[in-house]
């Protein structure tokens, strides 16, 4: 019997926005290439893509062979733990698609395999090309689609690229980011006084068709040209940003982080201080409730790929209630910890103006006081939620993320992303259960896109 390898993915700018798959059909002996598939599938989920590239790659294999047998790899654990029976399936969108898959060839015929992102790029590059194609209008077309495009990319990336100067920072590092596209702005600007435009225009428009390294789910560049490619898409974000008629530089898919406060505690509807320096509440019967809710709601809109929780149980309890609905794991991350609030933990508002009166007002005025006893400052808590945001936006850009946490660092988040100053803390009301969002765009911006709503919890 034959035997296939068939590699997929697919990919969302916006999930849902503008959405393609991509699928190989490989030789297992040797590693040839035996057959490409990608189309533009217009306006889609990840998880649609995903499966579509899936359906596309079986049937591929199933055109070189009915009677093959074929081993998919994928990176998307959702597909291939569904698919593998581990999982149920209970989105609507997904259950007709899965079914669609299993029809290509027996069950037994077909194994799924998860590889990492990286042994995946043979796909992801085909889903990028038929969105870069659905972009210009058109459909993907297996002629001429890579080889030549990146030739000619790379060959006028140099020049533009020579004209940047390098400006460096850690990954995430939003300062960095927004200095290379002001430098790129200068270049640009220089290169059309000096009649350098046009060729300029020749390498955004290649590198745009082109570029296998920018992923569709995971936004900014993946490029393993270095300095030159990075610089090459600042030129185009501000040649964008520099046009008449201004319009956002295409930054490409945001790091979006869906912000979920956890659900109530028993100390919840009394108000009192609950951080990470006390006593460690679980979910009431209400709080489950909510966190049941909410996983209705975040599996209806279909858009969330990774999950993480602060350490503490009540921000791990709802997590867990959502991603089983989900059908997703959970990442801890300890910089999603609520503050600590000293000996303040289990009072109230009023109980600690009655005792502490004096720290309590410092508190209040001064984002550098801590709470009686040693607590963390709203200083510190920025500083925390600051680094952990920049290493978050690193891991996923281009993804949507749900981080499980606590009011202070929602807020925080929030607040960085407005630039308010740290007072704006007092000025914001976050229920429980509550869904907030922020994009991060790979210059360095940050668009609020929701908060504290809590449409999921009404009848």
């Amino acid at each position: 019997m034959r035997e296939f390898i068939v590699e997929a993915d697919g990919g969302s700018r916006g999930n849902p926005g503008p959405a393609g798959y991509g699928s190989v059909v490989i030789d297992p002996a040797t590693g040839e290439t035996l057959a490409e598939r990608a189309e533009y599938i217009g306006v889609a989920t990840n998880n649609v893509a995903e499966y579509r590239g899936l359906v596309a790659g079986l049937r591929a294999a199933h055109d070189l062979d009915p009677s093959a047998s074929v081993h998919v790899r994928m990176d998307s654990k959702l597909v291939v733990e569904q698919m593998s029976g581990r999982w149920k399936i209970k989105h609507p969108d997904m259950k007709p698609l899965a079914m669609e898959a299993a029809r290509v060839f027996p069950p037994d015929r077909v194994t799924y395999e998860w590889i990492p992102r990286e042994r995946n790029k043979h796909a992801d590059r085909l889903a990028n090309e038929a969105m870069d194609a659905g972009a210009r209008g058109e459909q993907w077309s297996e002629s001429g689609s890579t080889a030549e495009l990146q030739a000619r990319a790379a060959e006028s990336a140099g020049s533009v690229a020579s004209a940047v100067p390098e400006v460096s920072g850690p990954p995430g590092d939003a300062a960095a980011g927004a200095a290379r596209v002001r430098a790129a702005l200068g270049a640009a600007a220089a290169g059309t006084a000096s009649g350098s435009s046009a060729s300029a225009a020749s390498a955004s428009s290649a590198a745009a068709a082109s570029s296998p390294g920018r992923s569709s789910r995971r936004g900014a560049a993946e490029s393993s040209g270095g300095g030159a490619a990075e610089a090459d898409a600042d030129v185009r974000a501000a040649q964008t940003v520099a046009s008449s008629g201004w319009a956002p530089a295409d930054m490409g898919a945001p790091a979006t982080f869906v912000l979920l406060r956890h659900g109530e505690t028993p100390l919840t509807p009394q108000k009192r201080f609950s951080g990470s320096g006390g006593t460690d509440p679980s979910l009431s019967e209400v709080g489950q409730e909510q966190a049941r809710l909410v996983g209705e709601a975040l599996a209806r809109r279909g858009t969330v790929q990774e999950i993480l929780a602060s350490p503490l149980a009540r921000t791990r309890q709802t997590a867990a209630a959502v991603a089983e609905r989900l059908g997703l794991d959970v990442t801890v991350e300890d910089g999603l910890r609520e503050t600590d609030f000293g000996a303040w933990e289990g009072l109230t508002f009023g109980e600690v103006r009655e005792r502490y009166p004096d720290d309590l007002n410092r508190w209040l005025s001064d984002p550098d006081a801590e709470p009686t006893g040693g607590g963390e400052s709203f200083a510190a808590t920025a500083t925390r939620i600051a680094a952990t945001r920049d290493k978050l936006i690193a891991t996923y850009a281009g993804r949507t993320v749900l981080l499980v946490t606590h009011v202070t660092p929602i807020k925080t988040f929030v607040r960085l992303a407005l630039g308010a100053p740290p007072e704006s803390l007092f000025r914001m009301e976050l229920s429980a259960a509550s869904l907030s969002a922020v994009a991060y765009y790979a210059d360095g911006n940050a668009s609020v896109r929701l908060f504290n709503d809590t449409s999921h919890l009404r009848p």
